[in-house]
């Protein structure tokens, strides 16, 4: 009998896998295994990156995913976008979805990667369903936008979505998101401010401007939470290339 425990354990947390560019990683129950710039998934040699932002461990028969970085925040959400959560630096979570995509940006790039759990015990919508976000998730709903406001968010997440989520993309400068949409950079930065502070009113973080909170990291934060909630895809470039022909 405890033979079979053991061996049903062992089963829970070997089947997990890290998508990266279109390469495999599996951790390997009890190692650890880090994420980074000098780790044993190299994301990038980003100097803004740290050397081991995340780590993935076994512990009490689950999957666990900790921010081991100073200061860089990392974004998660199910593959459908109806949850989300934010692992602040000196946090960790337990794997316990189907799959999981893995957002954050150091400096102007931002970094995607997939987390596969054969042995996930719940999906996004049982999450959604129970209501408990005391471990930083969220669940979506619908946020209406304005045409230009859905533009605004198409000509900044436009690298990623056009690239088809595949490791890494440079976030535009706000003048170059401006110069795409054929907008005055002051017209964009006022619709920016419109745009964040909509989301900010909807519980999303990091999008509140003051002090220690730069342009960069607030544009990051958007695309961050578009992309992974679904709010563009792909399928919305023909509105950013719409927009381009009015200005015109």
């Amino acid at each position: 009998m405890t033979e079979d425990i053991e061996q049903t354990a062992e089963n829970t947390t070997v089947e997990l896998g890290i998508e990266f560019c279109g390469e495999w990683f599996y951790p390997t129950p009890g190692q650890s295994f880090s994420i980074g710039r000098d780790a044993d998934l190299v994301i990038d040699t980003n100097p803004y990156l740290h050397r081991r932002l995340l780590e993935i461990e076994s512990a009490q028969d689950l999957w666990w995913l900790s921010n081991t970085g100073r200061s860089i925040s990392v974004a998660l959400a199910t593959a459908d976008g109806a949850y989300q959560a934010m692992l602040g630096p000196g946090t960790r979570v337990p794997l316990v979805f189907p799959e999981l995509i893995v957002m954050f940006t150091a400096g102007a790039f931002t970094y995607e990667f997939t987390i596969r759990n054969d042995a996930a015990r719940f999906t996004g919508r049982d999450a959604a369903g129970d209501g408990d976000d005391t471990d930083g998730g969220t669940t979506i709903g619908a946020v209406p936008l304005t045409v230009s406001q859905r533009q605004l968010l198409i000509a900044l997440c436009e690298p990623i979505l056009r690239g088809g989520m595949m490791g890494s993309s440079q976030i535009p400068t706000s003048a170059a998101a401006a110069q795409r949409l054929g907008w005055p950079l002051t017209t964009f930065n006022r619709k920016l401010d419109n745009v964040c502070d909509k989301f900010d009113r909807e519980g999303v973080q990091g999008l509140r401007g003051g002090a220690g909170k730069l342009a960069t990291n607030r544009r990051a934060r958007l695309v961050e939470h578009a992309i992974l909630s679904r709010l563009v895809t792909a399928a919305d470039l023909p509105l950013l290339d719409e927009a381009t022909k009015i200005a015109r």
